[in-house]
Formats: C-alpha cells, sequence, structure tokens
C-alpha cells in the first residue's frame, strides 16, 4: 500500500495503517506505535481516532505537551513546555539532509501559515527538532528553517543538543526514538492546543489544506 494515506479516509483507518508501519518514505520514517494512554512520556503511543472531527489524523488519547530543554539556533536553552505552554504550537522530528519528509512537511507548514488570517498565525509555533545532532548545528537548522519561513510573521523554531536530550526529547513526546543516525524518524506532525494537548497529528498523508484546516479549529478553540 501506498504510504500517502489520505486524511480524507477514515481516521481510524489512517490509524492502523500507522500503527502498522506502512507509512514509510525514501527517508526511512517510522510512525508511532506501542502502548495508549493519555501519558506517552514512557514510549510511543498508539495513534487512532474514534471520530472523524479533524482534517488531520484524530488522536484517540491526546498527547500532552511534553517537557524536555534543547537548544535553539541562537545557542540559546529552549524549555519546550515552558515556552510553548498555553499556545497552539506544531512539533516535528527530521533533519535538515533528509530528501524528502522533511522538507515536504515544513512546506506544507509554511503554506498552510500563508493561508491564515496573520493575527491567527501570530499566536502559533513551529519547532522542529533534529534528529541529526550530530551534524545540525544551531547554525545549519538556522539557515535550514530559513528557507520556508523568511516571509511569515512567526519565525520557525529549530531546536538541537546532544543525543541523550533529543531521545529524551523524543520519549517525552511520545513518538518512536530515531534510528540509522536520525534517518529513520517519526513522521508524525503533532498540534497541542491551548489546552496542552495534541488532539490532532498530521503525517505523509495530509496537505497543506489540512493542516491549515486544523489550526482554525484548534486556534479558534480558545
Amino acid at each position: 500500500m501506498s504510504s500517502a494515506v489520505r486524511s480524507r479516509r477514515r481516521p481510524v483507518l489512517a490509524a492502523l495503517l500507522l500503527a502498522s508501519g506502512l507509512a514509510l518514505s525514501a527517508c526511512g520514517t517510522a510512525t508511532a506505535e506501542g502502548e495508549g494512554g493519555h501519558d506517552h512520556s514512557s514510549g510511543p503511543a498508539t495513534v487512532e481516532g474514534p471520530q472523524d472531527v479533524y482534517a488531520g489524523i484524530d488522536l484517540a488519547e491526546p498527547y500532552r505537551r511534553p517537557s524536555f530543554t534543547l537548544t535553539d539556533t541562537t545557542g540559546a536553552p529552549f524549555d519546550f513546555k515552558a515556552a510553548t505552554s498555553g499556545r497552539p504550537t506544531l512539533l516535528f522530528f527530521g533533519y535538515t539532509n533528509c530528501p524528502d519528509v522533511c522538507p515536504t512537511t515544513l512546506a506544507d507548514v509554511a503554506v498552510a501559515l500563508r493561508g491564515l488570517d496573520p493575527a491567527l498565525v501570530e499566536q502559533l509555533q513551529m519547532v522542529f527538532v533534529t534528529t541529526d545532532p550530530a551534524f545540525d548545528t544551531p547554525e545549519v537548522l538556522a539557515e535550514y528553517l530559513g528557507r520556508f519561513d523568511a516571509d511569515l510573521p512567526q519565525r520557525f523554531i529549530g531546536l538541537t543538543g546532544d543525543q541523550e536530550a533529543i531521545d529524551q526529547a523524543q520519549l517525552s513526546t511520545g513518538v518512536p526514538l530515531a534510528e540509522e543516525a536520525g534517518r529513520l524518524h517519526s513522521s508524525l506532525l503533532l498540534l497541542y492546543g491551548h489546552d496542552d494537548e495534541a488532539h490532532v497529528a498530521f503525517d505523509a498523508g495530509n496537505t497543506s489544506r489540512d493542516i491549515a484546516a486544523d489550526l482554525r479549529l484548534v486556534v479558534g478553540a480558545a
């Protein structure tokens, strides 16, 4: 089956495909699988949704906004939970040399944000955490993200750190640990709301239109 599981299919079907590990791409992305439950800090959680509420993938058990501290593109510490708490936030793990899923995901987010009211965009944050910290220095991340967010009212936030800190960030988020030097990584783009929970996620089968539609829902839910 194709890895492009379109969001307009039933969310439960999309979830089953994800949990089966079928949503793979040329850069070797892995998807969430394993334990379910509300607190995902102990390991990857099951992705499934009982209702078709969102254009993206409905999450049966919402993902709590994780707690981790990494280094941003200025070289300063960035406490993810403290810096983003109560604010709609997109979170994605990937690496700058990824040939397909990472640039496509970031481009889709940028296109979605360009189609929204700037006042709404200013309430959002997009956070990209590298899975290849050996290569992705703060300078590399800044240059890479600048290809996508240069004309946006809110610039993307890039985070890196040592391997142990990157691993802990993934575990606290509830996505699978990246493998093969970061090149086999989760394809999930999580969207946290004002309630500090992610009720929806996106993968390679979703479009910029899906992301924009759900951003309107989540930001407007304040």
